[in-house]
């Protein structure tokens, strides 16, 4: 019988690939901030731990694919991030890889 622990830390690294692809996409389709973002993903059945998107947020930001704008409308203000040129164009990249990869998989599954 296959281990637990072993099904949880495999499908935690498929997640942290999907996750920057997911949080891209979505924020090139509408600009949005980290709560939100999490109860967007979590909505589409990719639950992730704040403590996890907020540092791949900086990172997306760091590296350029990211941008964000102070909201002060409300009391507290809040970073709404948009997806830059560069991340949008690295969408459409990874979309590819995604499908390539989706579409071999499905390929292994009906010869084995």
């Amino acid at each position: 019988m296959l281990d637990q622990e072993i099904i949880a830390q495999q499908r935690q690294e498929l997640r942290r690939g999907s996750t920057s692809l997911a949080c891209l996409a979505l924020l090139a389709a509408a600009p949005d901030y980290g709560y939100s973002l999490l109860a967007r993903l979590a909505g589409l059945g990719l639950e992730i731990e704040a403590n996890s998107l907020y540092p791949l947020l900086r990172r997306l930001e760091k590296q350029g694919l990211l941008t964000f704008e102070w909201d002060t409308s409300e009391a507290r203000p809040r970073k709404v991030y948009t997806t830059s040129a560069d991340g949008t164009a690295l969408v459409a990249v990874l979309r590819e890889d995604w499908d390539r990869i989706t579409t071999a998989l499905h390929q292994i599954g009906q010869h084995s």
